[in-house]
Protein backbone atom coordinates (compact mmCIF):
# COMPACT_ATOMS: atom_id res chain seq x y z
CA UNK A 1 0.00 0.00 0.00
CA UNK A 2 2.93 2.42 1.37
CA UNK A 3 4.66 1.95 -2.41
CA UNK A 4 1.70 2.65 -4.05
CA UNK A 5 0.93 5.75 -2.41
CA UNK A 6 4.85 6.78 -3.39
CA UNK A 7 4.40 5.62 -7.14
CA UNK A 8 1.07 8.03 -7.54
CA UNK A 9 2.99 10.51 -5.79
CA UNK A 10 6.16 10.58 -7.80
CA UNK A 11 3.24 10.30 -10.90
CA UNK A 12 2.09 13.39 -10.24
CA UNK A 13 4.98 15.60 -9.56
CA UNK A 14 6.10 14.28 -13.03
CA UNK A 15 3.14 15.46 -14.61
CA UNK A 16 2.89 18.47 -12.80
CA UNK A 17 7.39 19.30 -14.22
CA UNK A 18 6.01 18.23 -17.65
CA UNK A 19 3.03 21.00 -17.23
CA UNK A 20 5.75 23.14 -15.82
CA UNK A 21 7.92 22.75 -19.17
CA UNK A 22 5.31 23.05 -21.68
CA UNK A 23 4.23 26.61 -20.30
CA UNK A 24 5.59 29.47 -22.19
CA UNK A 25 8.14 31.95 -21.12
CA UNK A 26 7.18 34.88 -19.80
CA UNK A 27 7.03 37.37 -22.00
CA UNK A 28 9.43 40.65 -21.35
CA UNK A 29 8.16 43.68 -21.56
CA UNK A 30 8.37 46.17 -24.39
CA UNK A 31 10.98 48.87 -23.62
CA UNK A 32 9.17 52.08 -22.90
CA UNK A 33 9.82 54.54 -25.63
CA UNK A 34 11.38 58.26 -25.57
CA UNK A 35 9.59 61.31 -26.04
CA UNK A 36 11.12 64.48 -27.89
CA UNK A 37 9.46 67.27 -28.60
CA UNK A 38 10.83 70.64 -31.03
CA UNK A 39 10.06 72.40 -33.82
CA UNK A 40 9.91 70.33 -37.34
CA UNK A 41 12.94 71.25 -39.81
CA UNK A 42 12.94 69.70 -43.43
CA UNK A 43 15.79 69.64 -45.34
CA UNK A 44 15.44 68.23 -49.19
CA UNK A 45 19.18 68.84 -50.17
CA UNK A 46 20.23 67.08 -47.49
CA UNK A 47 18.23 63.80 -48.13
CA UNK A 48 20.50 60.95 -49.67
CA UNK A 49 19.36 57.60 -50.64
CA UNK A 50 20.92 56.17 -47.70
CA UNK A 51 18.44 58.58 -45.83
CA UNK A 52 15.36 58.02 -47.86
CA UNK A 53 15.44 54.06 -47.71
CA UNK A 54 14.90 54.55 -43.25
CA UNK A 55 12.78 57.78 -43.86
CA UNK A 56 9.59 56.28 -46.19
CA UNK A 57 11.25 57.56 -48.90
CA UNK A 58 10.62 61.56 -48.00
CA UNK A 59 13.19 63.79 -47.42
CA UNK A 60 15.56 64.84 -44.42
CA UNK A 61 13.38 65.54 -41.23
CA UNK A 62 14.54 67.21 -38.01
CA UNK A 63 13.31 68.32 -34.72
CA UNK A 64 15.00 71.06 -32.96
CA UNK A 65 14.68 71.54 -29.22
CA UNK A 66 17.06 74.12 -28.14
CA UNK A 67 20.20 72.84 -28.16
CA UNK A 68 19.34 69.34 -29.47
CA UNK A 69 18.86 68.72 -33.02
CA UNK A 70 17.35 65.06 -33.54
CA UNK A 71 17.47 63.46 -37.10
CA UNK A 72 14.30 61.69 -37.49
CA UNK A 73 13.25 58.13 -39.35
CA UNK A 74 10.06 56.74 -40.33
CA UNK A 75 9.30 52.81 -41.40
CA UNK A 76 6.01 54.79 -42.48
CA UNK A 77 5.03 58.09 -43.93
CA UNK A 78 3.96 60.73 -41.78
CA UNK A 79 2.74 64.57 -42.92
CA UNK A 80 5.11 66.59 -41.00
CA UNK A 81 5.12 70.24 -41.40
CA UNK A 82 8.34 72.66 -41.30
CA UNK A 83 7.74 75.10 -38.37
CA UNK A 84 5.25 73.70 -36.37
CA UNK A 85 5.78 72.00 -33.15
CA UNK A 86 5.91 68.10 -33.04
CA UNK A 87 5.98 65.90 -30.13
CA UNK A 88 7.50 62.35 -31.34
CA UNK A 89 8.11 59.15 -29.32
CA UNK A 90 10.36 56.36 -30.53
CA UNK A 91 13.80 55.45 -29.87
CA UNK A 92 16.78 57.46 -29.38
CA UNK A 93 19.02 55.36 -31.12
CA UNK A 94 22.46 56.38 -29.77
CA UNK A 95 20.73 56.40 -26.13
CA UNK A 96 19.73 52.55 -26.92
CA UNK A 97 23.46 51.56 -28.38
CA UNK A 98 24.83 53.01 -25.92
CA UNK A 99 22.81 51.26 -23.11
CA UNK A 100 23.58 48.00 -24.74
CA UNK A 101 26.73 48.56 -23.51
CA UNK A 102 30.32 47.40 -25.82
CA UNK A 103 32.97 44.49 -24.83
CA UNK A 104 35.20 45.93 -26.69
CA UNK A 105 35.03 49.50 -25.79
CA UNK A 106 34.02 51.52 -28.64
CA UNK A 107 38.08 49.63 -29.96
CA UNK A 108 36.52 47.67 -32.84
CA UNK A 109 34.38 50.40 -33.98
CA UNK A 110 31.05 51.77 -33.25
CA UNK A 111 28.52 50.96 -33.52
CA UNK A 112 28.21 47.17 -33.15
CA UNK A 113 26.14 45.73 -36.21
CA UNK A 114 24.19 43.59 -33.27
CA UNK A 115 23.01 47.01 -31.62
CA UNK A 116 22.07 48.72 -34.32
CA UNK A 117 19.95 45.60 -35.23
CA UNK A 118 18.08 45.36 -31.75
CA UNK A 119 17.60 49.27 -31.88
CA UNK A 120 15.51 48.60 -35.66
CA UNK A 121 13.47 45.74 -34.27
CA UNK A 122 12.62 47.35 -31.05
CA UNK A 123 11.66 50.49 -32.81
CA UNK A 124 9.48 48.85 -35.74
CA UNK A 125 8.95 45.30 -34.11
CA UNK A 126 6.49 44.50 -37.52
CA UNK A 127 9.34 45.01 -40.05
CA UNK A 128 10.38 41.97 -42.40
CA UNK A 129 13.50 40.52 -41.36
CA UNK A 130 15.12 41.87 -44.87
CA UNK A 131 13.75 45.36 -44.21
CA UNK A 132 15.16 45.09 -41.09
CA UNK A 133 19.24 44.56 -41.76
CA UNK A 134 18.56 47.36 -44.30
CA UNK A 135 17.34 49.27 -41.82
CA UNK A 136 19.83 48.38 -39.25
CA UNK A 137 22.50 49.13 -41.81
CA UNK A 138 21.53 52.27 -42.90
CA UNK A 139 21.34 53.29 -39.17
CA UNK A 140 25.15 52.04 -38.57
CA UNK A 141 26.06 53.69 -41.15
CA UNK A 142 24.75 57.11 -40.01
CA UNK A 143 25.96 56.83 -36.42
CA UNK A 144 29.30 56.07 -37.83
CA UNK A 145 29.85 59.45 -39.45
CA UNK A 146 27.71 61.99 -37.19
CA UNK A 147 27.83 59.09 -33.91
CA UNK A 148 26.79 62.70 -31.43
CA UNK A 149 24.21 63.68 -33.69
CA UNK A 150 21.14 62.10 -32.44
CA UNK A 151 19.44 59.81 -34.29
CA UNK A 152 15.17 59.14 -33.76
CA UNK A 153 13.58 55.77 -34.67
CA UNK A 154 9.98 57.24 -34.81
CA UNK A 155 6.56 55.29 -34.06
CA UNK A 156 4.22 58.00 -33.81
CA UNK A 157 4.13 61.58 -34.23
CA UNK A 158 1.60 64.43 -33.62
CA UNK A 159 1.29 68.10 -33.76
CA UNK A 160 1.53 70.24 -30.40
CA UNK A 161 -1.35 72.06 -29.81
CA UNK A 162 -0.61 73.48 -26.45
CA UNK A 163 -0.72 77.47 -26.13
CA UNK A 164 2.94 77.81 -25.12
CA UNK A 165 3.76 78.35 -28.67
CA UNK A 166 3.04 82.14 -28.09
CA UNK A 167 4.68 82.28 -25.28
CA UNK A 168 8.33 80.69 -26.72
CA UNK A 169 7.27 83.03 -29.47
CA UNK A 170 7.68 85.83 -27.04
CA UNK A 171 10.63 84.83 -25.43
CA UNK A 172 12.08 84.34 -28.90
CA UNK A 173 11.16 87.91 -29.78
CA UNK A 174 12.13 89.03 -26.19
CA UNK A 175 15.89 87.57 -26.99
CA UNK A 176 15.75 89.22 -30.28
CA UNK A 177 15.13 92.85 -28.66
CA UNK A 178 18.45 92.23 -26.53
CA UNK A 179 20.96 92.22 -30.11
CA UNK A 180 23.97 90.71 -30.40
CA UNK A 181 25.57 89.10 -27.10
CA UNK A 182 28.81 90.68 -25.60
CA UNK A 183 32.31 88.78 -26.27
CA UNK A 184 33.60 86.95 -23.19
CA UNK A 185 37.28 85.07 -23.42
CA UNK A 186 37.75 81.51 -22.16
CA UNK A 187 39.79 82.16 -19.00
CA UNK A 188 37.22 84.84 -17.85
CA UNK A 189 33.83 83.26 -18.58
CA UNK A 190 35.47 80.18 -16.81
CA UNK A 191 36.09 81.70 -13.14
CA UNK A 192 31.97 82.44 -13.31
CA UNK A 193 31.37 78.72 -13.66
CA UNK A 194 28.87 77.69 -10.96
CA UNK A 195 28.34 73.60 -11.99
CA UNK A 196 28.90 71.70 -15.16
CA UNK A 197 31.01 68.60 -16.25
CA UNK A 198 34.13 70.18 -17.64
CA UNK A 199 35.83 66.75 -17.28
CA UNK A 200 33.54 63.54 -18.52
CA UNK A 201 34.59 60.00 -19.82
CA UNK A 202 35.21 59.72 -23.42
CA UNK A 203 32.15 58.28 -25.45
CA UNK A 204 32.31 54.55 -27.08
CA UNK A 205 32.65 56.18 -30.52
CA UNK A 206 35.97 57.89 -29.34
CA UNK A 207 37.42 55.96 -26.60
CA UNK A 208 40.97 58.31 -26.73
CA UNK A 209 38.97 60.98 -25.71
CA UNK A 210 40.55 64.46 -25.85
CA UNK A 211 39.89 68.31 -25.05
CA UNK A 212 37.36 70.32 -27.07
CA UNK A 213 36.98 73.74 -26.84
CA UNK A 214 33.32 74.53 -27.70
CA UNK A 215 31.71 78.09 -29.01
CA UNK A 216 28.55 78.79 -27.06
CA UNK A 217 26.17 81.66 -26.06
CA UNK A 218 25.07 81.85 -22.55
CA UNK A 219 21.97 83.64 -21.86
CA UNK A 220 21.03 86.24 -18.73
CA UNK A 221 20.28 83.52 -16.64
CA UNK A 222 23.74 81.72 -16.97
CA UNK A 223 22.27 78.88 -19.27
CA UNK A 224 23.74 77.28 -22.30
CA UNK A 225 21.22 78.56 -24.96
CA UNK A 226 23.23 78.02 -28.18
CA UNK A 227 26.33 75.80 -29.49
CA UNK A 228 28.13 77.20 -32.32
CA UNK A 229 30.62 74.35 -32.76
CA UNK A 230 30.30 71.51 -34.95
CA UNK A 231 32.91 69.38 -33.47
CA UNK A 232 31.57 65.79 -32.36
CA UNK A 233 32.21 66.11 -28.71
CA UNK A 234 31.07 69.42 -28.07
CA UNK A 235 27.43 67.68 -29.65
CA UNK A 236 28.28 64.77 -27.08
CA UNK A 237 28.43 67.86 -23.76
CA UNK A 238 25.18 67.94 -21.46
CA UNK A 239 25.20 71.33 -21.79
CA UNK A 240 21.66 71.80 -20.37
CA UNK A 241 23.93 70.71 -16.93
CA UNK A 242 25.68 73.86 -17.41
CA UNK A 243 25.21 77.13 -15.12
CA UNK A 244 27.05 79.99 -14.92
CA UNK A 245 27.06 83.50 -12.77
CA UNK A 246 25.40 86.07 -15.05
CA UNK A 247 27.74 88.52 -17.09
CA UNK A 248 26.30 91.73 -15.65
CA UNK A 249 27.29 95.20 -18.04
CA UNK A 250 25.78 98.60 -16.72
CA UNK A 251 23.80 96.72 -14.36
CA UNK A 252 21.79 94.50 -15.91
CA UNK A 253 22.61 90.50 -17.08
CA UNK A 254 23.08 89.80 -20.15
CA UNK A 255 24.02 87.26 -22.99
CA UNK A 256 27.43 86.31 -23.65
CA UNK A 257 29.37 84.98 -26.37
CA UNK A 258 32.11 82.68 -25.54
CA UNK A 259 33.76 79.36 -25.35
CA UNK A 260 33.86 76.43 -22.83
CA UNK A 261 37.01 73.69 -22.68
CA UNK A 262 35.99 70.64 -21.84
CA UNK A 263 38.04 67.42 -21.45
CA UNK A 264 37.64 64.09 -22.14
CA UNK A 265 39.18 61.35 -20.50
CA UNK A 266 40.14 58.05 -22.31
CA UNK A 267 38.17 55.11 -21.73
CA UNK A 268 40.01 52.13 -19.69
Amino acid sequence: MINSARAINLLLLGLAGLAGCSSEAPKKKAAASDKIQGKAQIVVSETTALDASMNAGGPSVYLVDGLSRYRLFFNMPFNVEAGKEYLAEGIYAQKAIDAMGDPDQGKNGYPLDSSCGNVVRSAWPGVALDLADSYANSLRDRVKRFPARPVFLVTKIEPVTAPADSAKQSVDATVAEKGAPETVPLDKQRALLIAGPTVLAAPLWEPLGGTARCKVVIDQDGKIAELNSGAQLCEAVPWSQFNYKPTVKAGHPVRVDTEVEVRFDPRK
